[in-house]
This record gives C-alpha cells, structure tokens and sequence, in this order.
C-alpha cells in the first residue's frame, strides 16, 4: 500500500505523531510478521517474564484448538506486578481511581502488588485452589482490578460478571461456572444512585447452591444483609493476619485457563469464552504496546467497564503488562454535567482516551461548550471500541476532543479474540469509519456464502485466516458449540459473524453483525449505514435502525432517532431525515417509518439492542434483557 495513494478520505499523521511512535513503518512490520509470523510473536513473547521458555511457538495439531507457547510456564499477574516492583517502576503510579463522587484512590506498582497478594492469600484461606473458578460482580472500583489479579496469581478461573446484570444472570453465570466463591461489593454509585449489588447477588445466590464464600467490599456503606458463616468483609479480612504482604504464586503453564468470560449467545444461553495465561498475555501485551504506542510517562484511560473483555484486556491486563499508568473511573460520562471526562482530563493529565462510539455520540448531543472550556492538550491519541465508528462522530471526536492532532484508534475485535484484530497504529493513515487493516501478520479475508474471496468494495463474511496467541481455546464446557460456532461454515476459518466491506487500499469497513443486516426488495442493507446517514444530519445525535416484515419488500426500514438539544419533533423534520437517508446511502434505504424517541435500548457497554426494538415493534416477548442499561 503506497499512503500516497490512498482513495476517499484520507488523514494522514503529523511527523511528529510518527517520530514518537514505537512503530514508524506499518508496511515494514506487517511484511516482517507476515513472512516470519511465529517469530514475530515469539519476539514479543520474550519481552515478558517466562519461568520455563516453550518448546514450540504454535501447536496446530489438533484444529481448531490451536495452543500457543507449548510447555512455557509463566504467570500473568506476575507479569503485571512483580516484574515492575523490581525496577524503577516499582513507586510508579499503576492505577489512578476517581469515584463518581468524587473520591479518589491512588496504587503504586508495589502498592498494588501488595494488596492484590493479601487478597490472594485471603482467597487460598478460603479453599480456593488452582482451576477453582470465582466469580467477581463489582462497579468500576479498584478492587474488581485487585481480584482478577489476585486470582491470575494463585492459579483460579475468574468469571467477572458486570456490576448490572440482574438477579438471573448472575446466578446463571454462577451456576454455570460452578463457583465457590463470589466476590461483591455493597453496592455501585451510577448516575448518584446506589445500584444494590448486595441485595441482588443474595437472591442470585438463592437459586445456585454452588458458593460457599462471599467476600463483600464496602464501597457505599449501605446496610446490607450479611449471612453469618457466608459472608465476610473483605476489609477486616485484610487487616488479619491471614492476609499476609507476601503470596507465593502458582507458576502457570502457558495453556492453563485464566479466565471465562460470558457473552450473549444467538440461543440466549450465555456462552463463556475460555481465554490463558500464556498467549492472552502476548496478545494483549503486543496490541497495546503498538496501536496505543504506551509510553512510559503516558497515563492511559480505558473508558470501559472490567466487566467486559475491553476492561479485561486494556483496563487491567493490558496497562500493566506494559508497565504504564492506567486511570479508572466509577461513573456516568455525563454525570452530574456533561463536562465529567473532560474535567477529569485536564485534573489527571491523561494522554489516551479509549472509548465507544456509543459515548461519543452521547456527550456530542451536549454541543461542544463543554469540551471546550477545558484543557485537553494533555491528549495525543485517541481510541474507539464496540461498534462501527460513523464518519460524523469520528471527525467531531478528531476536531472538537483531539483538536485535529491526535489520530484516532478505530479498532476492531470481540471477546473470542482477547486483543484488536483490525486496527490502525498511529504511523498509518486512517479513514473515518474504518479500523483500516489487520493487526501485523494477521490473514483476514472478506468472502462469500461459498467461501471465496469478494472483490473490492463487496460486501461479505469477515474471516480470519491464522491462529493468533489471545485467541478463545473454546467455550467453557462446550467444545461442540466452540467448533460449531466459529468453525464449520468455512473449513480452517474462523468466522467472526460480521458482515465487512474491503476497499481498493486493503481498508476494512465493519457493517455490523450479519444478523443486523436489513434485506429489503433483495438488497442487503447494514443497520450501521442506514444509522450512520441518519447521525449525519444535523439535527440526529443517536439512530437505531430495524428490519421489519413487509408484504412486498421482504423487509421494510423502521428507525429510531434521539433529537440533539435544541431540535423538535415535527412532521416535517420526519419527511427530511427520510429523504436525507435516501440521499445518502439510495432510495432503497429510505425509512419506512422514523420514530423519534428520548432513548434507546443499549447494553451496558454501549451497544444499541436491536432485538429488543424488533420485539418491541412486534408485539413479542424481547426474552432476555438483563443486559439492558435501563
């Protein structure tokens, strides 16, 4: 790819940005990673702290249950925290904390090494062994950090749940993962209100018989009912002896479990993704060094939740590998006025920001007022996770938040990859709208329903064509499910369940999920384009676009639309957002039906739940909506 050459859009980085960057030559790497791919990663696997080296990089014996690093015996907490606190980092600042109250909480790389091997030795006083999974259900506090690593560093599965799901969620997660022990706070502070984890984590623990423990952690100071013989503070325990300064870790083969972590399957039985020690943490560790090009004065912020893999990988595992200065925080981005990030910005001098287009959309509804009476100068890149970023919220986050000199990170990837999959890094010239091309040495390819590869600007399945170190092994207890799912459509390719676009420059172009993909009088229509010309009109902060049954079209468009401040509903604001999709993306995917409406359905991370619109429409049951925000 010659950058100077590039079709469309283009922005393309400052000398500046590429002088600084740990990656100056895109083509150089990828042509690197591409013909020596398992050296590639075995290099970056020795940049990290193995007790035994592998005997073999890649062990693709027995497909698809590929394993990476065979007979290397690491550790990932480890990695995270003792590997620091023997260097200049060791009084470095790890984790920077802000509550949505306005409490504050600061760890040093020893800091936190220290509290995570007290709650470590608190877990092994309670039973918990190698292979034991514990679940933790916890608001964005630093203890939900604390007990993931705690976990990692005696051998234990951690199953997060996030700190919102409701009463049968949790206890299908807990039942399903056959915890003994649950880890839970009193409660969460979200928009100024108490979210009552407590409360319903007990009536979870009403229905599954498997825990025996409950560590609770103060965060409100909340009455709440604590069973005698079950349930413990953890803040007395971590004043006992019991919980001692000094653990002994359980040195990990590179293949042991670390984590599960559930996502919403197609059925609405929840699946949980099995992710190891040894290549997740080569994976997350790579990914975060070169596409948000960690720095070692840099403070980081991942505006995710640790209860999804984005919190996983670059909230926790991710930073810390890297040895850099992450920054976590509790609350709404609006809350109390919609200047929160930005204030907190300029208070912590952050250098990345990392969140979802979902946010961004939101805070842009406010105008840019807000943004702009504070100081963002602190800021060099910016990052965009969850969902197709559309052209319109990417230029307003490049021009208002990053003042048109920091490159934006649009990446793409999903739970089952542990690490970004397409992703530009800041060398790379970006168009708004696509995460741009592979990770280096990573095959994907676009292709149809028989499997062939599609030609330029054809729309079809997004595949990926080599194994990669953080890559899902299976699916907790279902090893059926895990071939079935990803597997059997394309023989040797793991199917990713999205529909994408390639254009002439290799840029990749996520539509969205194949089942939100609208077919209307034969043509295949993406709910993120029909959205996306909607959010171009200035009058449209949010959009949500639905296929419903139509007589004569197969499918007829039905959206939802959230006015930006100082925009009213009328009939004739309705009419000109139809004709301006019409305009923008063809007459055939003019709305049917434009409704406008003061929210929409989104899952905690961000994401619109269509479903629940096309239930809603319907009539019907929308089944399962513990995961709804609201």
């Amino acid at each position: 790819m010659n950058s100077n050459k590039l079709n469309g859009e283009v922005y393309y980085p400052s000398e500046e940005v590429i002088s600084k960057a740990h990656i100056k030559d895109w083509e150089q790497l990828n042509e690197f990673a591409t013909n020596n791919y398992e050296k590639f990663w075995e290099d970056l696997a020795n940049e990290l702290h193995w007790f035994k080296k592998w005997d073999k990089v890649l062990d693709d014996s027995n497909k698809p249950f590929f394993k990476w690093f065979t007979g290397g015996i690491t550790n990932i907490s480890y990695n995270c925290l003792d590997v620091h606190t023997k260097t200049h980092r060791r009084n470095k600042l790890a984790l920077i904390w802000e509550g949505e109250n306005g409490d504050t909480k600061t760890y040093s790389y020893f800091a936190l090494h220290r509290e995570t091997c007290k709650f470590a030795n608190i877990l092994k006083s309670l039973g918990v062994q190698k292979g034991d999974r514990v679940t933790i259900y916890m608001g964005r506090v630093p203890e939900i950090v604390i007990a993931m690593l705690a976990c990692a560093r005696i051998g234990a599965i951690h199953s997060v749940v996030y700190g919102g799901f409701s009463v049968e969620s949790l206890a299908e997660r807990i039942e399903d993962s056959n915890s003994k022990v649950l880890i839970v706070a009193d409660g969460a502070y979200q928009r100024g209100k108490i979210v009552p984890l407590k409360q319903i984590a007990d009536e979870a623990l009403q229905r599954c018989g498997t825990v025996e423990h409950v560590l609770v952690v103060k965060r409100t100071g909340q009455e709440v009912n604590m069973e005698f013989g079950r349930d413990m503070w953890l803040h007395e325990l971590m004043n006992l002896p019991v919980a001692s300064r000094e653990c002994s870790l359980e040195k990990m083969d590179a293949e042991d479990p670390l984590f599960i972590l559930y996502t919403s399957g197609t059925t609405g039985k929840p699946k949980a993704i099995l992710h190891t020690h040894g290549g997740y943490m080569v994976g997350t560790y790579a990914s975060l060094k070169y596409v948000f090009d960690i720095h070692e004065e840099d403070r980081y912020w991942c505006a995710a939740d640790p209860g999804w893999i984005t919190g996983h990988s670059y909230i926790v595992y991710g930073p810390l590998l890297n040895g850099a200065t992450s920054f976590l925080y509790e609350g709404a981005p609006n809350f109390p006025y919609p200047n929160r990030w930005w204030a907190m910005i300029e208070k912590y001098g952050i250098n990345i920001l990392y969140t979802a287009p979902t946010a961004i959309r939101g805070l842009m509804r406010f105008g840019e007022a807000w943004v702009n009476r504070h100081d963002l100068s602190s800021l060099r890149l910016l990052g965009s996770v969850g969902e197709p970023i559309n052209p319109e919220a990417w230029k307003w986050y490049y021009k208002v938040v990053g003042k048109e000199k920091c490159p934006i990170m649009d990446t793409w990837w999903q739970t089952e990859t542990g690490m970004f999959m397409i992703t530009p890094m800041p060398c790379v010239p970006l168009k708004p709208g696509s995460g741009t091309r592979p990770f280096p040495g990573i095959q994907m390819d676009v292709v149809d329903e028989n499997g062939n590869s599609v030609k330029a600007n054809e729309e079809g399945f997004l595949v990926i064509k080599t194994p990669w170190p953080s890559m899902i092994r299976t699916v907790w207890n279902d090893d059926e499910r895990y071939i079935n799912q990803y597997w059997s459509k394309y023989p040797g390719m793991y199917l990713t369940g999205d529909s994408v676009r390639r254009d002439e420059d290799g840029y990749y172009w996520i539509i969205g999920r194949v089942d939100d993909v609208i077919k209307v009088s034969g043509y295949r229509l993406g709910t993120a384009e029909i959205e996306s010309a909607l959010v171009s009109h200035p009058a449209v902060a949010e959009a949500a676009a639905i296929g419903l049954p139509h007589e004569i079209k197969g499918n007829a468009i039905y959206t939802f639309v959230i006015l930006k401040n100082g925009f009213t509903k009328s009939t004739q604001l309705i009419e000109e957002l139809r004709q301006h999709v019409s305009h923008e993306v063809g007459p055939i995917a003019k709305p049917e039906s434009i409704e406008i409406v003061d929210s929409l359905p989104k899952t905690r991370s961000g994401k619109i739940m269509r479903r629940v619109l096309k239930a809603r429409a319907l009539g019907q049951d929308p089944g399962n909506i513990s995961t709804l925000e609201e």
